[in-house]
């Protein structure tokens, strides 16, 4: 059994996508209609842009989404569609990219949620407030403990359980820089702080999901054509009110990605494919699921070596 999985923020870079663009009417086809719904040449920043620029939430979140769109629309073109995978999962925004994939939003409505999304995130907590680090050596169970230990009277939470040794938390800064002291104290092989500009994935994160509830509200949401796994419940969802209000919970609720793979394996699942930017998904993947073959599908090249395989 086969997943199609999307990656999530900080798998951008500048001139992403380029080559498929390049390569496959139908993936530059996805930049200009990204670009028509945003209303501003979103694709220019992603290939010739500033990094800085690309990495803003507002601009991350949209490209990388495009970007996963153009090289799905690269692979349809070659014969390979949404009928071959029995799953499709996403990390965070690459949810949305899964739920575009597998029918459930449209294409332009994907870019202008996110753009939404992106934003909302941003100014829900003024810059210097929050931040974010990711716990490394440690499993859920012991950071989610020391998150609520150095908590206090502030936030502080388990935001991501990406494997089973990478927990990222987020939260009021202070308590987040709490948290990384107490982390090596009990063991964590490293805690780092994030150059992120918000503390996505907590309780923070409150007015973004309520922007994000009246933006859903006006968006058609169809049944997907294969089971889209919930960030936030770690087990598939298909009725069109479930995602509208799963997608809500995502934005202050942790990212259960470790167990949406353990989901996925257990379900007979052996073949993951990255679909998008970057590798991030195959490494946690390994560390998830033994023996999971994963496959990168984000150039022209790797396309042709899925042909050739």
């Amino acid at each position: 059994m086969r997943a199609f999985v999307f990656p999530g923020q900080g798998a951008q870079s500048i001139g992403m996508g380029r080559e498929l663009a390049e390569t496959y009417p139908a993936a530059m086809d996805v930049f200009r209609e990204v670009d028509e719904a945003l209303g501003e040449d979103l694709s220019r920043l992603i290939w010739d842009g500033e990094a800085d620029e690309l990495t803003l939430t507002r601009n991350a979140q949209p490209a990388l989404m495009a970007t996963s769109m153009a090289a799905f629309r690269a692979l349809e073109s070659e014969g390979i569609n949404i009928a071959q995978a029995d799953y499709v999962a996403g990390h965070s925004l690459g949810e949305y990219s899964a739920l575009c994939a597998a029918g459930a939003l449209s294409l332009a409505d994907t870019a202008r949620l996110l753009r939404l999304r992106g934003q909302a995130m941003q100014d829900a907590v003024p810059v210097g407030v929050g931040a974010m680090a990711a716990i490394l050596g440690l499993d859920f169970a012991a950071v989610d403990e020391i998150a609520r230990e150095a908590a206090g009277d502030e936030v502080c939470q388990a935001a991501n359980d990406n494997d089973p040794a990478q927990v990222v938390i987020s939260g009021h800064k202070d308590a987040v820089e709490r948290a990384t002291v107490l982390a090596k104290e009990r063991g964590a092989k490293r805690a780092l702080m994030l150059p992120v500009s918000a503390p996505f994935h907590c309780v923070l994160m409150q007015p973004a999901a309520a922007a994000m509830a009246d933006a859903l509200a006006a968006i058609d949401i169809q049944p997907p054509a294969v089971p889209v796994i919930a960030n936030v419940r770690a087990e598939p969802v298909i009725e069109p009110g479930a995602i509208r209000r799963l997608l809500v919970e995502q934005v202050t609720g942790s990212v259960r990605w470790r167990e949406s793979i353990e989901f996925l394996s257990g379900a007979g699942v052996t073949e993951f494919w990255e679909i998008g930017a970057g590798k991030a998904l195959s490494g946690m993947i390994k560390r998830i699921a033994k023996g999971a073959e994963t496959r990168a599908v984000g150039t022209p090249a790797d396309i042709a070596a899925l042909k050739d395989a």
